[in-house]
């Protein structure tokens, strides 16, 4: 644990940063000066400790786990590092001696740009809970300059900007450029036969690309263990070609160096095109390549082999985005030390787990097998060589079952088959929640299933529930620690203990007094953002997370218009007042979901402009979501929208999110909607919708034809109208299309029609219990009471029990 630090003590380490990082005294310096000196204080601190763990780790050999992962998603740091060490009031007191405000120091930091929704969210959850709990494990990813980009809605369009996030964020990075790493892409192999004729393949004429591992350090909770999340920034070994300067060709001169440095950009290139296919293809393995070649050294550092680096590093796939890990172990491990096939397969197999983390087909990654040879010819050897041996097994376990072999292929039709990858080689397969991980024993992955059953687990996800509850929501977070004792912090599953309140008037009226103080600290934000005036004693019905058309964002629009009609056609109408918050960025190539947020801003605007309805429906879209945005919507959250088609989310995390402060969850039987039912029960929250049964059987029956359904109900044709006529003077007839007709597939493909009735009465049912505030309060007391399952605490010792064997770092003391 970090040591106790007194005012006088801070004010002279921050004064020492100032004078020499900056040539200033405190009352010269600038707020950013300030916040770097006390970031950097910070960071010191964490160093010593990180220092202390290393020490603990090699003597004797401490197991730690390695979590791979495209995205990391950690938010800003300085509120989140000061809390984890207990130094929040110390730092306070002592930026009050300049006359700084802490708080305005934490408005500064950008959130890290490393992520885009969940995955990466989750990811960081993970690392935070690992050194809460005093575990060794370690991220390790890319260090994007511009990270997921900054979102603006201007005329009602989503437009994408450069996310400039290292400006301030990079003062928590410590570049180790002695333990850089190469990576070679391109060129070709060759046979050579050495004197006991054994032959090697020896990859020849590729270019170097020179990977920069810069560290950021990971805090856990009241921890002594500090652990990292290692990003890689790349760059060219060739700065200059001073041959091509001296020539005038200046900008060919930095060809190469920019080359190199592309692939660090931005996170998640559009990929519809060859370029970005390629691009994506270089990232992966970048990354992948330089953390390999780094586990491999570090393990040789405290080993004499490789032959126990599975009893030392257990290396964990985040969705397929790192599959290259396989084959590249493999690669080094036969190529740079000589194991035979067998031997490196058996190490690998027992050191490589995977979590997947969605159903949805272009997640499940496949790359074009000529492009995979062409970028990565050694690699795709390898990969070629585990597909001709999966398929020698696949033929004695399935020998009539030709098609389930296809299935299974890991190379088939010219597509290398990422998922199939790590299906094949890894010692276990997990969903992330109980219904998803059904979903993939049964049907995405059956054949493997029926292989190695044992092969398959489920760890349903957790949050970071610290950050969103004594962080995010302080007032909440103080009311249950005066009544459950402080334990909670630790230990999620003593939240329960406010079921013991449940019918206690004074703390239910407490906990609405502090739902109102958020909502009021919201609508300021709208206001301030939006130009819109939200109305606080309204209902905050929030719908936060990434957009794509299966999440059903559109579901919860049509619900909005159909009230929209309602009080055109009835103006006296009585009406809860509702304000509908949505927050999400859609993927820059994907034309449905813009239009999506495009329906969502120009009804927002209309709604505005229309004096019969604009005090009683709001539509507020949050341009730029973010992890520091939604620590701020979620304590004023009052109903949680969870509304994906039944059998298409994984788990999800907001959910969670919201849950824990209070909001109700109003969602379908998907992801871990169906384990928060198991929590709190039906009582305490408001299903709908078709259930995973009943979707596959309208998917196979293939009778759907949401046009009856339209013209079957007045309500849907009259929303339909309305989208094709014009909101706010802009016509959605794409939308209308795709629901109706078809766009570029299948028409209503997610069932937006078909469960638009059920949701409409759900909503219903959400008004009649908010008026009632005393059951009310009750629910959402409940809901914060069954939130501890769903912590990210309990979710990592899952994983270390079952899946990387590995415990606290101080249990060999």
């Amino acid at each position: 644990m970090i040591e106790k630090f007194l005012a006088k003590e801070l004010i002279e380490r921050i004064e020492g940063k100032l004078q020499r990082n900056f040539g200033r005294e405190p009352e010269d310096a600038t707020k950013q000066q300030i916040f770097r000196a006390v970031c950097l204080v910070i960071r010191d601190m964490m160093s010593e400790l990180w220092l202390e763990n290393q020490e603990i780790l090699n003597d004797p050999v401490k197991k730690q786990v390695i979590y791979l992962s495209m995205e990391f998603l950690p938010g800003a740091s300085l509120r989140n590092n000061l809390f984890n060490l207990g130094l929040s009031e110390a730092f306070q007191e002592a930026l009050a001696a300049y006359g700084q405000n802490i708080e305005e120091l934490y408005e500064l930091e950008p959130d890290a740009g490393l992520g885009n929704g969940g995955l990466g969210r989750l990811a960081s959850c993970y690392l935070d809970a690992v050194s809460s709990l005093e575990m060794a494990g370690h991220g390790m990813s890319i260090c994007y300059e511009y990270g997921i980009f900054k979102q603006k809605i201007q005329d009602g369009n989503q437009v994408e900007t450069a996310d400039d996030w290292l400006s301030l964020g990079d003062i928590w990075l410590i570049e180790k450029e002695d333990e850089k790493e190469e990576v070679h892409f391109g060129g070709k192999l060759e046979e050579v036969w050495d004197d006991t004729g054994k032959m090697k393949l020896i990859h020849r004429d590729y270019t170097t690309v020179i990977a920069i591992p810069k560290d950021m350090l990971i805090t856990g909770f009241d921890s002594r263990v500090v652990n990292t999340l290692r990003l890689w920034q790349s760059t060219s070994p060739i700065s200059i070609d001073m041959g091509l300067f001296a020539k005038g060709e200046y900008l060919k001169s930095m060809e190469e160096k920019h080359k190199a440095e592309v692939i660090s950009k931005i996170l998640y290139p559009e990929d519809a095109h060859e370029e970005g296919k390629m691009l994506r293809i270089n990232q992966q393995y970048f990354f992948i390549s330089a953390s390999m070649h780094t586990l491999v050294k570090n393990h040789l550092k405290v080993s004499e082999n490789l032959d126990d680096f599975h009893h030392h590093y257990a290396v964990h796939i985040n969705d397929t985005h790192p599959t290259m890990a396989i084959p590249e172990l493999m690669r080094i491990f036969m190529d740079e030390y000589d194991y035979e096939w067998e031997s490196a397969w058996d190490i690998v197999t027992k050191t490589i787990s995977y979590t997947n983390h969605t159903v949805m087909p272009e997640a499940l990654e496949q790359w074009p097998e000529n492009l995979f040879a062409k970028l990565l010819p050694r690699l795709h050897s390898i990969v070629k060589e585990i597909d001709r041996r999966q398929n020698a097994n696949l033929l004695k376990a399935f020998p009539d079952e030709e098609a389930l072999r296809n299935e299974m292929a890991i190379i088939h039709n010219g597509k290398l088959r990422m998922a199939n990858l790590c299906v094949t080689a890894s010692h276990t397969v997990n969903g992330v929640s109980a219904l998803h991980s059904t979903i993939l024993r049964e049907k995405l992955f059956h054949g493997f299933y029926r292989m190695t059953p044992d092969k398959f687990t489920n760890v349903t996800n957790g949050i970071a529930y610290r950050r969103w509850l004594c962080q995010a929501n302080p007032k909440l977070s103080e009311l249950i620690e005066e009544l459950c004792g402080p334990g909670f912090k630790k230990d999620a599953s003593e939240l329960a203990g406010l079921l013991a309140y449940q019918d206690d008037a004074s703390v239910l009226e407490r906990l609405r007094s502090i739902k109102k103080e958020n909502k009021l600290i919201l609508a300021e934000y709208i206001k301030n953002h939006n130009n819109i005036i939200v109305n606080p004693d309204s209902i905050f019905d929030v719908q936060v997370k990434r957009l794509h058309e299966y999440k059903r964002q559109l579901l919860n629009l049509f619900h909005i218009m159909d009230l929209y009609n309602q009080l055109r056609e009835n103006p006296q109408m009585e009406m809860q007042p509702r304000t509908f918050i949505f927050g999400a960025k859609a993927a820059a190539g994907y034309y449905m979901a813009k239009q999506i947020i495009r329906l969502a801003c120009q009804l927002s605007a209309q709604l505005e402009k229309d004096p019969a309805v604009r005090d009683r429906i709001k539509l507020v879209f949050l341009e730029n979501y973010s992890v520091s945005l939604s620590e701020m919507i979620m304590p004023a959250a009052e109903v949680s929208e969870q509304i994906s088609l039944a059998g298409k989310e994984a788990s999800g995390t907001g959910n969670m999110k919201l849950m824990l402060n209070g909001a109700i969850t109003l969602g379908t039987m998907d992801g871990a909607n169906v384990e928060i039912y198991e929590a709190v029960g039906r009582e305490n929250m408001f299903l709908f919708g078709m259930q995973v049964e009943e979707v596959d059987q309208m998917n196979q029956e293939g009778l759907y034809s949401p046009w009856c359904y339209s013209q079957g109900n007045a309500n849907i044709a009259n929303i339909l109208e309305l989208m094709s006529k014009g909101i706010n003077d802009v016509s959605f007839m794409d939308i209308v299309n795709s629901l109706t007709t078809g766009f570029n597939g299948a028409s209503d493909p997610y069932y937006v029609i078909a469960d638009f009735e059920s949701y409409k009465q759900a909503q219903k049912n959400v008004t009649a219990a908010y008026q009632d505030i005393n059951r009310w309060q009750k629910m959402s007391l409940a809901n914060i009471a069954g939130a501890g399952i769903f912590s990210a605490d309990r979710s990592v010792k899952e994983y270390a029990e079952r899946i990387w064997g590995i415990d606290s770092i101080y249990d060999i003391l």
